[in-house]
């Protein structure tokens, strides 16, 4: 192999172009100063800016111990209220401005300004208390994207019972299962919510639900309109909050005074295999995290009128839509339904009638945008400033459509790298002070150290486009503390692989990512996704991204996925899986097309072994790709648990096609 061909092997995907931030970004950044880099690398003193930008009952007498890894304590001696610093703190200065911008898919809008959120914040929890929910009680929600949502959240933090918000999109038995998990005695849900203009029963999954349970949790029910809807059934043996909260107008509860590590919520992974790992997460750490990075890395100001087009029942939701936006004093926007209803130009729709400066979506919703066209967001005027992307890679095409149709080649990007575990952003550029570049996530946050490892656990030499395992090799505040009830899964899942666990000191523990990457001469981080994602070809490592880039580069392509299946003499062989865009058919040329631009991105070595022509893509709720059962479906192994996909058949008639083929 020639020089240049191991460069372009190392480096993997094609070099691209940078992008600068406009003065004009420049100029009204939070974050301008190239300094704060530098300020951060005092660690762990450098996280206190963080903390800072909270307001503490008791203020902390250690930034961090370390001194029994990897169960590190932050802000050690502080005190704080979550709720508090969400709401109440902000009344003095604009208790009339928005905090919550709520739309239906009914189309109905509800403005919660700060001094609503904090009138119904405080029912709330004084209702709970009622109901008997006491400090440090976890209680599980299973709630869509209503206000019941974050409000919620915050009456559960003010009197210091930790919640555990279970995606609505579950089914009863991983709701029976997460509800068990967190030993909780209160379950909160609501009677339906709106889909696709369909009023969706979602109290049924709890009815089945607690019927699977161990214990017998009290059940209390939120209705979607002021009475449970005429197709729901709502259990003579469930509380209606709405009779709660009769009982408890206007009342006020004194925030509770948390102890920096006290847990503040639970967020259970919904990972592919095994049992769900519940990450518990603290109150100090996290809120100075998210709130900083929401500042830093989002921009986000309290004038702003900020979008994340997530699910809070994800920890993207817990962090920027709700934790990170309020502590700063913005008004944050939560839709209730899907994207491209009634029509596919919602989301614009939405962005022009509030005015959003600030947008936050997904490469799967951009990647949508594109199968749709440009044509949807013609004649919508929006103009957002700077717009961010989270949960998966995102290939360079997606990139740049984002970049030339939704900012207008104006918005600055950031795409960020980070996950449940890590609570808050660890690799991605502060947008005032890196250029952007298409496909990677960019620089490490301030204070935060990664580094890539080879399989033997020996770190490879920083920025040569090498690929290898991504670890984080010092804490961070945003960290989780522990897998709940477990702290032998917490070392043996995050820790043990590449730590020496049997020492006292941290800079000996490694925070395994689970995630491939490589660091490339500019010193920019490439994600390529998660481990079981990177595939050995014939002794080349291959990353699903890499391939599903190279794949996307065909215009005919309108969305892909890449896995991997066995081969006897390769070892592994990657098969792709494709959705054509509207109006392409099927056919030798563009499968041709395909394998050709695989050729010319990566090389020969990584062709497809099969391109399967595809109508849909197995999916969760949220919008992302199932790659395991694609892979299951390539090496004709069983498809396992369908039921939490947006469309469980799917799985099955793509099994079919390849059988048939």
């Amino acid at each position: 192999m020639s020089e240049s061909e191991e460069r372009k092997l190392e480096s993997r995907l094609r070099e691209q172009e940078y992008f600068h931030p406009s003065p004009k970004f420049v100029g009204q950044a939070n974050v301008s100063d190239p300094a704060v880099y530098d300020r951060f690398e005092d660690f762990p003193a450098g996280f206190e800016e963080y903390a800072e930008l909270l307001d503490w009952d008791e203020r902390w007498k250690e930034v961090l111990d370390a001194s029994n890894p990897p169960f590190y304590e932050w802000f050690t001696g502080g005190k704080l209220n979550a709720s508090y610093n969400c709401v109440d703190r902000h009344l003095d200065e604009r208790k009339n401005q928005t905090a919550l911008l709520w739309e239906g898919e009914k189309g109905e809008v509800r403005r919660i300004a700060y001094q609503d959120l904090y009138r119904e914040v405080n029912e709330l929890a004084a209702a709970l208390r009622a109901a008997g929910v006491e400090e440090d009680d976890v209680v599980t929600l299973h709630l869509p994207m209503v206000p019941a949502l974050p409000i919620t959240m915050l009456a559960c933090a003010r009197i210091g019972a930790p919640h555990s918000e279970v995606f609505a999109g579950f089914s009863a038995t991983a709701l029976a299962d997460r509800v068990d998990s967190a030993d909780s005695d209160y379950v909160v849900t609501i009677d339906g919510y709106y889909r696709r203009g369909e009023f969706l029963n979602h109290v049924e999954k709890a009815d089945k639900a607690m019927e699977e349970v161990d214990g017998d949790p009290e059940v209390l029910v939120w209705t979607r309109h002021d009475e449970p809807h005429e197709s729901v059934d709502v259990s003579d043996d469930y509380t209606l909050v709405s009779d709660l909260l009769s009982e408890h107008r206007r009342e006020t509860v004194e925030p509770v005074s948390r102890d920096a590590e006290d847990p503040l919520f639970l967020m259970y992974t919904s990972g592919t295999t095994g049992e769900p790992k519940g990450c518990q997460h603290r109150t100090g750490g996290y809120l100075a995290y998210v709130t900083g990075t929401s500042k830093y890395v989002l921009d986000i100001k309290p004038e702003d009128t900020y979008w994340c087009a997530a699910d809070i029942g994800w920890i993207t939701g817990h962090s920027y839509i709700v934790y990170g936006p309020l502590a700063l004093g913005t008004t944050s926007v939560m839709y209730e339904g899907a994207p491209d209803y009634p029509h596919k130009s919602r989301i614009w729709e939405i962005a022009e009638k509030y005015d959003v400066d600030v947008f936050h979506t997904s490469p799967t919703a951009v990647r949508q945008f594109m199968k749709w066209g440009p044509e949807y967001l013609e004649g919508y005027d929006f103009e957002f400033r700077h717009m961010t992307t989270v949960g998966e890679p995102i290939q360079p095409e997606a990139w740049l459509w984002y970049y030339k149709h939704i900012g207008k080649e104006q918005a600055v990007i950031v795409d960020t790298w980070w996950q449940t575990e890590t609570g808050g952003h660890l690799i991605t550029n502060l947008p005032a002070l890196k250029d952007m570049k298409p496909g990677s996530a960019g620089v490490p946050c301030p204070g935060i150290e990664p580094a890539l490892l080879d399989d033997e656990g020996e770190e490879i030499e920083p920025a040569t486009g090498q690929a290898g395992n991504l670890i984080i090799k010092r804490p961070w505040p945003g960290m989780l503390q522990t897998v709940y009830g477990n702290d032998e899964r917490f070392i043996s899942e995050y820790w043990e692989d590449f730590s020496d666990t049997e020492s006292d000191d941290w800079r000996d523990w490694n925070y395994k990512a689970g995630d491939g990457a490589v660091h490339e001469r500019d010193g920019y981080f490439r994600i390529l996704g998660r481990l079981d994602d990177v595939m050995n070809v014939a002794g080349h490592r291959l990353g699903t991204m890499e391939l599903e880039s190279a794949v996307a580069e065909v215009e005919d392509v309108a969305e892909a996925a890449v896995v991997s299946r066995e081969h006897t003499e390769k070892g592994e062989v990657p098969d792709v899986y494709v959705i054509l865009r509207e109006g392409v058919e099927e056919n030798e040329e563009v499968r041709d097309r395909i394998v050709r631009a695989v050729e010319d991105e990566i090389g020969k070595f990584a062709r497809p072994s099969n391109i399967v022509f595809v109508d849909d893509l197995p999916k969760t709720r949220s919008g992302k790709i199932m790659r395991r059962l694609l892979e299951n479906i390539s090496n004709d192994e069983d498809l396992g648990d369908t039921t939490t996909l947006r469309d469980p058949s799917v799985p099955e008639e793509i099994r079919q096609q390849v059988r048939s083929d």
